[in-house]
């Protein structure tokens, strides 16, 4: 979400830590450090979305074990995801870590393979290592809290390829299964939630894999215009004239998963910042939306609308 606050911390592993003066405590039986708290409320509260839909989509991260929050560019699914990730380990001692995927990410990087490794005297040899999700896995398996891993922009990958045998896993935790690689079984831990995010105008529409769909709970994350309305009462902006260019916009697109999203304007000073945003970031993303109406997309340019965003 764009000109949102960082509340966590970021490692070389991408676990994502929480302030050390957040942490809630001990675990009285392991003596590891508890995460803090966050409750739903506090997740709508800087999300700007439903506290009772944010509550079902937990239940269906719950009853799945994981989920895909899918939804157009800019409607900040990324940082719900992680918003939804702390909420999930609260009160824990388990983490939660953040990969993002990508046309070249493979079944050797994500579970495990042979990597090539040269040694002192310059000879190659080829052991066996694990992936970052095996490594994630088994730092999960020592903790008694929920785990979180965040899959960032699943439709940037072939993501049936780089889970492999995972998504048998997915469905029957707790089955030992051996994997492509390796003689040793491994039993995926009850405690992992995974929570993925894919852009619907970069391929998620096409729905991919049926199987990842069996797996998956596929949660809809569309630009709410009043998410917008809630976050600028805060900061003095009048949002009026900015709502209703962007009504506008969705009548003319007329597609869901190909709207405009709101995150482009959750910015704390965009009095100061709107017609670069609208100009460098806007304006782009409308040349590609109606690519077909070049007309529609001219008369949205910075120069026509202003006047209508800055009524003052």
């Amino acid at each position: 979400m764009s000109g949102a606050h960082r509340d966590d911390e970021e490692d070389d592993e991408g676990e994502l830590r929480a302030p050390a003066a957040d942490w809630a405590g001990e675990d009285a039986i392991t003596g590891r450090r508890l995460q803090p708290v966050h409750a739903i409320e506090r997740v709508a509260e800087k999300t700007g979305r439903d506290p009772a839909l944010l509550r079902r989509w937990v239940d269906a991260i719950e009853r799945k074990g994981q989920a895909i929050l899918h939804g157009p560019p800019g409607c900040g699914k990324s940082y719900l995801a992680r918003e939804l990730a702390r909420h999930l380990v609260g009160g824990g001692d388990g983490f939660t870590r953040q990969l993002v995927l990508h046309a070249s990410t493979t079944y050797e990087d994500f579970v495990q393979g042979y990597r090539p490794l040269t040694r002192a005297d310059g000879t190659v040899q080829w052991p066996l290592m694990r992936g970052r999700f095996l490594q994630f896995a088994e730092k999960a398996y020592e903790r008694r809290g929920r785990c979180v891993l965040v899959l960032d922009e699943m439709h940037r990958a072939d993501v049936g390829r780089v889970l492999g045998e995972l998504v048998h896993l997915l469905e029957y935790r707790g089955e030992p299964m051996p994997l492509a690689a390796g003689d040793s079984p491994f039993v995926l831990p009850s405690n992992v939630r995974i929570i993925g995010t894919m852009s619907s105008t970069d391929g998620a529409r096409s729905g991919g894999d049926l199987v990842l769909r069996r797996r998956f709970a596929y949660l809809r994350v569309t630009p709410d215009l009043e998410v917008l309305r809630r976050f600028h009462a805060r900061t003095g902006f009048e949002v009026e004239g900015l709502l209703s260019v962007l009504h506008r916009i969705e009548q003319l697109v007329r597609d869901p998963d190909r709207s405009l999203g709101v995150s482009f304007f959750l910015r704390e000073h965009l009095a100061d910042e709107i017609e670069d945003v609208w100009r460098f970031e806007v304006e782009p993303m409308l040349e590609a939306l109606l690519a077909d109406r070049p007309a529609e997309a001219a008369r949205l340019r910075w120069d026509v609308v202003r006047w209508k965003i800055l009524r003052d």
